[in-house]
């Protein structure tokens, strides 16, 4: 269990705090020394009452020793992914979302029942622009993305790649109006060919631009678009309407301006409004949209509540350490780097100017980092690092990291493997069995939700955590089965 908070400032990101994990990773074991570490857990659900629930191997983070299983539930393809991935996310009201596959599908009861919406021939929003559906034919080709606002809207953006009349991709967004309880779609014809999946974020606003006024800004890149060339995205400030929207070259050279980052306190929303890692930036909550190492020069961008941009920097006049940075309820800023082999996990409560870290060294038993992904919850203290990597043996691993009570120890409670881990399998189009990018996310019980992939599938996973901690009772009680808007 977590012990004494040590606070340590960066001041040139250094790697001060090493976790050797060789000997740790190698392989799961099977013995009859498995210690009593479940003895403060309960089972929010009772696995029996699922379908498919699993035992995942649960091991100690800084030794080799087995300690036992935790049941998790396992969905496929059919609960909202599709041949290669899930994009998954969580909202405050307790709803498990994935936009893997062509629409938005969601869980109101963790995993039990869940819904897909599908929208009409025409769509139910009625200012919505240039109005086309996609034909007959090219069903189940769509993927997408989808993550909640801090005003409780979901927002989600399908692309569908192979549409047979206008010779060119097509992307649909679907909005949840959380004041009218209900799903609303658009068809959003990009100017130009988007060509792979989005990442989406909200713009916090209010918002006042030349597209209009609204509660936030939506902002949606493709990730081709962000991979390969530096060529924009789209912009909405209703969820549905979107309209082609500039970044700024990354050797561009704009007014500075400095972000406070250090807030008091905010509120439990915060811990749904991180977007996938891949959209590199998050919602400031006094406003706007934060890149961090947006520039060559590795200095920051901001985008304010206008859509213009800036060069930022902290209050305390510096640069973020990575692209991959978050903030949750706790106020807590999260930044993670990755590389080789190693991840670093960072947290200042000072928005910026001080750090603590943690690195996971996973040298000893992994080849290379595949995919990985992380998500913080400030209510119950959790941060959730998942990672899968090349096994030195030959095939990928699928594991999680939680670090329970992160406001006083930066090092993992416990290690879960996810699945068997004895599939090897590559992102990207053309490979034969793909896991393109890790996803995740975590309920407002406090259990998380995790992509991963093993030989029991052809197409990638995801697990729900049945067992979470005691202390986490009495919250997880406002979300248990039945909540729906």
């Amino acid at each position: 269990m977590p012990s004494a908070r040590v606070t340590r400032p960066l001041a040139a990101i250094a790697m001060t705090v090493v976790m050797t994990l060789a000997g740790c990773l190698g392989g799961v074991g099977t013995g009859d020394d498995a210690i009593p570490w479940d003895v403060d857990y309960y089972y929010i659900d009772p696995p029996y009452t699922y379908e498919d629930a699993r035992n995942f191997t649960v091991a100690g983070p800084l030794n080799n020793e087995t300690w036992g299983n935790s049941s998790w539930t396992v969905y496929g393809n059919t609960h909202g992914g599709n041949c290669c991935e899930h994009y998954l996310a969580a909202t405050k009201e307790g709803w498990i979302l994935n936009f893997g596959g062509e629409y938005p599908t969601w869980s109101t009861d963790r995993g039990h029942t869940w819904q897909e919406y599908v929208p009409g021939v025409t769509p139910t929003w009625p200012e919505c622009r240039n109005v086309k559906m996609t034909l007959p034919g090219t069903e189940g080709l769509g993927e997408g993305s989808i993550v909640q606002t801090t005003t409780g809207d979901i927002i989600a953006m399908g692309w569908f790649p192979y549409p047979s009349v206008t010779g060119a991709d097509q992307f649909y967004a679907f909005l949840y109006d959380q004041d009218d309880a209900e799903w609303k779609w658009c068809y959003a014809r990009p100017p130009e060919a988007f060509y792979d999946r989005s990442w989406q974020v909200e713009v916090v606003g209010p918002v006042n631009t030349i597209y209009g006024s609204g509660e936030y800004a939506s902002l949606v890149i493709s990730n081709f678009w962000h991979q390969v060339a530096n060529r924009g995205g789209q912009i909405s400030v209703d969820g549905l309407n979107y309209y082609n929207f500039d970044f700024p070259d990354r050797d561009e050279e704009l007014a500075e301006i400095e972000i406070d980052l250090d807030f008091e306190q905010l509120g439990m929303e915060w811990d749904f409004t991180k977007p996938h890692k891949e959209m590199r930036a998050f919602p400031v909550p006094s406003g706007g949209l934060y890149f961090p190492s947006y520039f060559d020069d590795g200095s920051d961008a901001y985008l304010d509540t206008s859509l213009n941009w800036w060069t930022a920097t902290t209050a305390n006049g510096s640069s973020l350490p990575s692209e991959y940075c978050a903030l949750d309820s706790s106020t807590a800023l999260h930044c993670v780097i990755a590389g080789e082999t190693v991840i670093q996990h960072m947290l200042s409560w000072d928005g910026g100017e001080t750090w603590q870290n943690h690195t996971y060294n996973l040298s000893g038993v992994a080849s290379e980092l595949e995919e990985w992904e992380f998500h913080s919850n400030g209510i119950h203290d959790l941060f959730v690092l998942n990672v899968r990597y090349q096994s030195a043996e030959g095939p990928d691993v699928d594991v999680a990291f939680h670090v329970r009570e992160f406001s006083q120890n930066l090092e993992p409670d416990v290690l879960t493997y996810l699945g068997l881990g004895d599939l090897d399998s590559t992102s990207g189009a053309g490979n034969e069995i793909r896991f393109d990018f890790a996803s995740m996310g975590i309920m407002p019980d406090g259990g998380a939700f995790i992509a991963y992939h093993d030989s029991t599938d052809p197409d990638p996973l995801f697990g729900v955590e049945l067992l979470i901690p005691k202390s986490y009772e009495a919250v997880a009680q406002l979300y248990m089965v039945g909540h729906s808007h």
